[in-house]
C-alpha cells in the first residue's frame, strides 16, 4: 500500500514522511535532555514562563533543535560531496569537543602529563602494535595456505588454530599465555605475552580474511601460471597473491585498527601503554576523566593514522588490477 501510495502521490508521500522524521526527531531531542536549560540559555527573557511550564519550554527547545537541525540538512546539501563531508565532520567534531568541555576538566592537569603519556604509552602502544600486527599477517598466510591444503592433518590444525583463538576472549587469552605458560616452565614477559596473544588472535580472523581473498581468484589463474612451469610456491606468490591483496586488505586494514584498539587490553598485565598509563596518571590527583578523555581522543588519532595508511594501500593495489 505504502508502494502505491509513493508512486501515485511522490511529493505528498515525502511531505509526510518529513514530517514523521520532524516529529520524531523533537521528541528524540526532548528526551536526550535538551529541554528549557538550552532553551533558556538562548532566550533567558522566559524564565517566568519556564517556573509555571516547564514541558512547554522543554518541548520548545526540542523543536527549534529539530528546525535547525533541518535547516542545516538542507544547507548542507547545496555543497559538493566532498565540502558536505567535511562541513558535516567539522560540525560533530564541535559538539563532541563541546560534550567533553561540559565535564569542567582542568586542561592544565592535561597539559602536564600528556607529554608522558604519548612519549611512553603512545609509543609502548605502537610497538606492541606494530610487532603483533607483522607477526599475524605471517600466522594469517600460513593459516589460508594450510586451510586450502588437500592434507587432512594440516587442514586439521589450521580449523583447530583458527576455531580456538576466535573462540576464547583476547583478554582471557592474555591471561592464559602470562599466567599459564610459565605453568610449564616458559617464563615469559608481559609485553611478550600482549604481542603474543594481540598475534595469535588476530592471525586467527585474518586466515579467514585471507582465505577468502585466495579463492575469490579464480583456478584458470593457477592452472595457467602452471601451466608456464611455475610451481605451487611461485603461483601463489607472483600469481594469486597479488591478485587477492585487492579483496583482502579492507578487512585486514579494520582488522589492524582494531588490534591497534585492543592492545589496551595488555593493560592487565601491567604493561605501560596508553591505557594503563591513562589510569595511573589519573589516580594521582582523582582526574580519571581527563586522562580517560585525552587517551581516547589519542586513540581515534591514531585510528585515522591507519585508516590514511588503509585508503593508499587500497589505491596502488586498485590501480595495479585495473593495468
Amino acid at each position: 500500500m505504502f508502494r502505491e501510495l509513493l508512486i501515485k502521490y511522490p511529493e505528498a508521500t515525502k511531505r509526510v514522511g518529513l514530517s514523521i522524521l520532524f516529529v520524531a526527531l523533537t521528541v528524540a531531542f526532548y528526551f536526550l535532555g535538551l529541554r528549557e536549560n538550552t532553551f533558556l540559555a538562548i532566550f533567558p527573557f522566559l524564565n517566568n514562563t519556564a517556573e509555571q511550564s516547564p514541558v512547554v519550554v522543554g518541548l520548545a527547545s526540542a523543536t527549534l533543535a529539530a528546525v535547525l537541525f533541518f535547516l542545516n540538512w538542507k544547507l548542507i546539501g547545496k555543497f559538493s560531496r566532498m565540502q558536505q563531508m567535511l562541513v558535516v565532520w567539522a560540525e560533530l567534531l564541535v559538539l563532541l569537543l563541546v560534550f567533553f568541555y561540559s565535564f569542567d576538566l582542568s586542561f592544565e592537569f592535561i597539559m602536564r602529563k600528556i607529554g608522558f603519556l604519548v612519549t611512553r604509552g603512545v609509543m609502548t602502544t605502537l610497538y606492541i602494535s606494530a610487532i603483533s600486527i607483522a607477526i599475524a599477517t605471517a600466522i594469517a598466510l600460513v593459516g589460508a595456505i594450510a586451510k586450502l591444503s588437500k592434507n587432512g592433518a594440516i587442514y586439521g590444525l589450521a580449523t583447530f588454530y583458527t576455531s580456538l583463538f576466535r573462540g576464547l576472549p583476547l583478554l582471557m587469552q592474555v591471561y592464559l599465555i602470562y599466567l599459564g605458560l610459565p605453568q610449564l616452565g616458559f617464563i615469559i614477559d608481559a609485553i611478550p605475552a600482549g604481542i603474543l596473544a594481540l598475534s595469535l588472535c588476530y592471525g586467527a580472523y585474518m586466515t579467514e580474511i585471507f582465505r577468502a581473498g585466495i579463492q575469490s581468484i579464480p583456478k584458470g589463474q593457477s592452472e595457467g601460471a602452471q601451466a608456464l612451469g611455475l610451481n605451487h610456491l611461485q603461483t601463489m606468490w607472483l600469481v594469486i597473491l597479488p591478485q587477492a591483496m585487492r579483496v583482502i586488505v579492507p578487512p585486514t586494514g579494520s582488522q589492524f585498527i582494531a588490534m591497534l584498539k585492543d592492545s589496551s587490553l595488555v593493560s592487565v598485565v601491567g604493561v605501560w601503554e596508553l591505557t594503563y598509563l591513562s589510569r595511573t596518571l589519573g589516580q594521582t590527583e582523582f582526574r580519571h576523566i581527563e586522562m580517560l578523555i585525552t587517551a581516547s581522543l589519542i586513540y581515534w588519532l591514531l585510528s585515522i593514522g591507519l585508516e590514511s595508511i588503509q585508503a593508499r594501500i587500497e589505491k596502488r593495489f586498485e590501480r595495479s588490477y585495473r593495468r
